[in-house]
Formats: C-alpha cells, sequence, structure tokens
C-alpha cells in the first residue's frame, strides 16, 4: 500500500472532515441519509440482492435517484433466487432505466455464479470479516474490482460495519485536496479506503464528539467507529465542493490549512 497513515494526516483528514461537518448543506444531506440511506435502503434484507444494487449504484447520477430507488424496490420485490435467475431480457429490462444495462446484467450473473461457488465450497460470505469481503468480491467478480467491491460489502454488513468507500471522486479530487498521494489504477481506491477507516478508528472519540457539538441527528452504535458519518461527510463534501468547487474553495490546498473561506493569495 502505497499511502501511509501518519499523525499529520490524521489530523488532516479529521479537519477537513469537522470543516466540511460544518456546512449546512453537507449536514442536511448526511441527517437524511445516516440512519436510512437512499441508496442503500435498510427495506432491502437479503445481503445478496444488497450486494447485486450496491454494485448497480455506481455511474448514477444523483439526479437520477427516484429511478435508481425503483429499480431496487423491483430488484427486492423479487427476491434473490427469482433475481439471480432472471433470463438476460428480464434482467436487461430491469435494469435499463439505470443506463450501461449489458455490463449491469454481466455483474449480476457473475455475483450470482461467484454467490453460488461461494455455498457450494462452504465458503461463509456472509460471516466474513469486511476488509476481506472487499478483497474477495474485488478478485472473484468480473467487473467489480475494489471501487465496487467496497460498496457491495458495506451494504451487505450494514451501514456500520468500519467500511469507508471511496470512490472515483474521492481518489480524483479528494485526496489531491488533502495531500494525500496514491498509486495510480484501481488500487488507489483500497489504499484511500484503508487510510481513511484507520484514521477515523484512531480518532472515533473526537468524530462522536464533533457529531454532537454540531448537532447531527444521527444515531451512531456505542460498538462502532463513527466510519459511515464520515464517509457520508466525505461523500457529500466532494458532491457539493469539489466537483463544481465554489468561489472560497482554497486553491492551494493542502499547503494552506484552510479549506473554506480561505485569504490566501492564490485561492
Amino acid at each position: 500500500m502505497r499511502a501511509e497513515l501518519v499523525p499529520d494526516m490524521t489530523e488532516r483528514v479529521y479537519a477537513l472532515v469537522a470543516c466540511a461537518a460544518g456546512q449546512p448543506d453537507v449536514k442536511a444531506a448526511v441527517e437524511a441519509n445516516h440512519d436510512d440511506n437512499r441508496w442503500w435502503p435498510l427495506s432491502v434484507s437479503d445481503w445478496r440482492v444488497r450486494m447485486t444494487v450496491a454494485g448497480w449504484s455506481t455511474r448514477v447520477s444523483y439526479a437520477m435517484i427516484d429511478t435508481y430507488s425503483g429499480v431496487v424496490s423491483r430488484a427486492d420485490a423479487l427476491g434473490w433466487d427469482r433475481l439471480a435467475a432472471l433470463d438476460d431480457g428480464e434482467a436487461t429490462a430491469l435494469v435499463r432505466p439505470l443506463g450501461l444495462a449489458a455490463s449491469r446484467v454481466r455483474y449480476l450473473r457473475s455475483l450470482a455464479g461467484f454467490v453460488a461457488a461461494a455455498d457450494a465450497g462452504g465458503t461463509d460470505l456472509a460471516g466474513m470479516q469486511p476488509a476481506e469481503l472487499v478483497r474477495v468480491l474485488a478478485t472473484g467478480i468480473s467487473g467489480a474490482g475494489y471501487k465496487v467491491a467496497q460498496c457491495a460489502a458495506l451494504y451487505a454488513r450494514g451501514y456500520h460495519c468500519g467500511i469507508i468507500p471511496a470512490d472515483s471522486g474521492m481518489v480524483t479530487k479528494l485526496a489531491p485536496f488533502l495531500g494525500i498521494s496514491l498509486s495510480a489504477g484501481p488500487a488507489a481506491h483500497e489504499e484511500l479506503r484503508q487510510l481513511l477507516e484507520a484514521s477515523t478508528t484512531a480518532m472515533a472519540g473526537r468524530y462522536r464528539d464533533l457529531a454532537t457539538r454540531l448537532g447531527y441527528q444521527v444515531t451512531i452504535p456505542d460498538e462502532a467507529p463513527p466510519t459511515w458519518l464520515v464517509h457520508l461527510v466525505l461523500i457529500y463534501f466532494k458532491r457539493l465542493y469539489l466537483n463544481k468547487p465554489p468561489a472560497d474553495l482554497c486553491q492551494v490546498r493542502p499547503a494552506c490549512d484552510a479549506f473554506l473561506d480561505c485569504q490566501c493569495p492564490a485561492s
């Protein structure tokens, strides 16, 4: 792993999360999606269906959330056995509203074969440690890779399992903003995931105190590190502030200690 967790980076990640979490628009988005996420809703109970729709959630724009939610509801109503048994025409019709139908059907087919092989071989995917589940999904499912595997593992094991998925925007925009150097290619997603998780775990108490101090209306289990909270704060900060940077976003990070309302001449 190229990215390394150092005390300065731990503090730097915390400083960004503290700044981002204090923005009213980020707070509103996190509170709306923390206890029951619109993308990965609690209403889906089967972990195999959860892994399916988590894989389908990638490369779907936020503007399509209602369309995506409809696909999730239909997949959940089918149940895993019927979902996995759909023929190509039926599966394509199900995912067509999301676009990239052929690749999404291939993912379903590969996941179904992977789950069947694990069952036949006595591998307990449902009981596997989250980080190990990420690894086996990334290497065992066609078209998954670390980015999709992280999402599938988190949704399958539950919001508070300790996983912080790193999507493409977090790798290409958030990491440079923090001064994090990552390897090229798919490994970058896994490096950033591990760094963010270690940073959050190291400061779990401070993140909990931050949520309390900022008045966040969210439920964090006592036994879990607040990784889900940190994930959502960073995801919404990336979406709201890095995808289309506002004028007050510092342009010389990480050299400057500020994130917003910076007074640097270059910003």
